[in-house]
Parts: C-alpha cells; structure tokens; sequence
C-alpha cells in the first residue's frame, strides 16, 4: 500500500471518529494536520531506507563489475605467461563476478526506478499537505463565519417578541411628557413672579440707549453735558427744589407789599 493510500485511509478514520464524537470542526481539522506531518515524517523516512539500499545495490554492482574485470585482466596474463590453468580459473572467477554484477544491476534499477516512484509521491504528499493547511485556513474562516450568521439569526429571532420595545418606548414617552409638564410649570411660576431677568436687563439697555441719545441731542444744541464728579440731579429732586425756590420768591413778594 503507497503512503498516499495509507494517508488517505489514516484521514478519513481521524474524521469518521471526530464526527462521531461531535468535536469542534477546527479541532479536527487542525489534529488531521498534525496527522499528515506525522505520516509524512515516517514517509520521508521509508524514502530515505530505498534511497539508502538503492545506492547499496549501485555500490555492490560497480564492485562485482569491477571484480570481473580484474579476474579477466588476470586471465590475460596468465595467458600471456603461458598458464592456461591459471588462465582458466580467473576466467571462472570473471564469470561468476560479471553474472553477480548483471544481477545486481538489475535489482538496482528496479530499485531506482521504485526510489523514484517513491520520491515523486514524497513530494506530492508534501505538496498535498500545504494544499490542506490552506484549505484548512479556508474551511475555519468558513466555519467561524457560519457560526457568526448562526447567532444572528438566532438574536433575529428574539427579536420578533416586541413587548419589551413597546415597554421601552412607552416609558420614554412617559419621561418625555413629565420634562414637558417641569418646564411648562417652571414658565408659569416665572410669569407669575413679574419681569423676567432678561426684562430687567432690556429695560436696563434701553435706558442706556435713552441716555445716550439725550447726550447726543444737547451735542447738537449745544447744551453742554453734565461734568466733573457730581452726578447730574435726578428729575424728581429738580422738581422738588423748584418748588421749594418758588415758594420762597412768593413769601419775599408778599414781605414787600
């Protein structure tokens, strides 16, 4: 069995259980992450054993090539030397060596060719398990956000009962209205107590623009305005002192006759 197969097998046991037990989605999720680093630790491991034994079998097919090129090159010199019996025993030797070394070149290849076989599903595990990381990212955005939709159509529906908002509203009004009914009274109670403050204080510029106008009218005739520290005297005084000098005029009148 290849270790996608086994991954694969490894996976959807995980997710059987975990749905099973009702688990949280990005639990699962995150625990099946850490399942398929785990399988491809182990892989990575099992690749490196083929990868090991296949550089073994090249080591051990070079060695016995080599060997049945020494016994052959032996041979021609015994032959050369005039021993055929020697010549024939290193031709043995030769033979046996270059038939170890085409068998073991065989097994190698097919183990080359498996090595291989075994890296590119490394590599596709790999890749598969940075797909699910991002799918994973993916599926909890899409879970949290279903959640959040879940709770607002959850809060939506309590919201159909309006009797607490009728409540509401109502007291408002009431407090509303009490505020209306303070201010009407405060307004009554000034009404009923005279001039107001801002009365007052027109009453008070307006004479003050009297003042100023009557000031301005004896510039005009060329009535000078009162000076210096005595304050000009008040109308009902000028009244009283002219009676006063008028009824002394009379009795000096009445002396003489």
């Amino acid at each position: 069995m290849g270790m996608l197969q086994r991954l694969s097998l490894l996976i959807r046991s995980n997710i059987n259980e975990a749905i099973s037990r009702g688990e949280n989605p990005e639990k699962v999720l995150n625990q099946l992450i850490i399942d398929m680093r785990e399988q491809l630790a182990r892989a990575k491991q099992e690749v490196a054993v083929a990868i090991a034994d296949e550089r073994k079998l090249r080591a051990q097919a070079d060695d016995e090539r080599k060997q049945s090129e020494d016994w052959e090159n032996r041979a021609v010199l015994a032959v050369r030397e005039g021993r055929d019996d020697l010549a024939k025993q290193a031709l043995l030797r030769q033979q046996e060596h270059g038939e170890r070394a085409v068998t073991l070149e065989e097994t190698w290849r097919r183990q080359a060719t498996e090595t291989e076989k075994l890296k590119n599903s490394l590599r596709e595990l790999n890749d598969k398990i940075e797909e699910a990381k991002r799918k994973k990212n993916l599926l909890v955005a899409k879970q949290k956000r279903a959640q959040a939709q879940r709770r607002i159509h959850e809060t939506m529906a309590g919201l159909t009962d309006r009797s607490a908002f009728e409540a509401f509203e109502r007291m408002a009004e009431k407090i509303e209205e009490s505020e209306r009914r303070a201010l009407a009274a405060a307004e009554v109670q000034e009404t009923l107590s005279g001039e107001t403050i801002e009365k007052q204080f027109a009453q008070l510029e307006g004479a003050d623009a009297v003042d100023r106008r009557l000031a301005a009218l004896k510039e005009r005739l060329g009535i000078p305005a009162a000076t210096g520290g005595a304050a000009a005297t008040p109308p009902r005084q000028l009244k009283a002192a002219n009676v006063e000098e008028g009824a002394v005029k009379d009795a000096q009148l009445e002396e003489e006759a």
